[in-house]
């Protein structure tokens, strides 16, 4: 358990909010999806591996190149709309992201997810999403973000190869992430859904055992 996690905001966090908008998501009244970022370093953490009783030597990158992925995983149908780069994600790349669900989900209420990465709560991101009526849903700090579940995924799955070009790391990276929603999308049905992983151990109540009903407090337009 992270040392400033605070257990009773996380669940007031999820009670109140996450899973009032899980079920508007589910009943298709609105947009729910996660955002963060990952980056993916080339030749540092995905090396390639063998098993068998005897020594084998792996080659490796010699160098370290990075690919970012921004991404944004939609709650429902577990599609991935992704900003990438070879630099750095900023508050630039948000925006550009922020753009680019507006023009995806044109016409329905669009709630996104996020922690509190100075980046993403930079007044430049929250006009813009202001503009663009997105609501932005900050979670409670040194919180779980369930995109991050997916990020996991995509790593296990680079691990299985040796890379030695860095184009091809790269489209292997894309390629995983476009098939959230196509082939994959069993396995990522039952990594992301509704349990959220929590730090305290509650007393069951009507409210636990029914969270969907609870009376959701929707954050106002950020």
């Amino acid at each position: 358990m992270p040392a400033k996690a605070d257990p009773a905001k996380q669940r007031e966090f999820c009670e109140t909010t996450l899973y009032p908008l899980m079920h508007l998501a589910k009943t298709g009244k609105a947009a729910l999806l996660f955002l963060d970022a990952s980056h993916f370093v080339m030749g540092c953490d995905f090396l390639g591996y063998v098993y068998g009783k005897a020594r084998r030597l792996v080659k490796t990158y010699s160098g370290r190149k990075r690919y970012n992925v921004l991404g944004a995983l939609n709650f429902v149908s577990k599609k991935v709309t992704t900003i990438t780069n070879e630099t750095y994600i900023t508050s630039l790349e948000i925006c550009a992201l922020l753009e680019k669900l507006t023009l995806e989900y044109a016409g329905k209420p669009i709630h996104l997810v996020l922690d509190n990465a100075r980046y993403q709560k930079c007044s430049i991101v929250t006009k813009m999403a202001q503009e663009l009526n997105i609501h932005l849903v900050y979670i409670p700090p040194y919180s779980p973000n369930l995109i991050e579940r997916l990020w996991k995924h995509v790593k296990n799955k680079l691990r299985t190869k040796y890379y030695d070009q860095f184009d091809a790391f790269q489209q292997k990276i894309d390629a995983i992430v476009n098939d959230t929603d196509k082939s994959d999308k069993t396995i990522i049905d039952r990594l992301i859904g509704e349990k959220v992983q929590l730090f305290d151990v509650p007393v069951p109540s009507p409210a636990h055992t029914h969270p969907l009903t609870a009376t959701a407090h929707l954050p106002p337009a950020a």
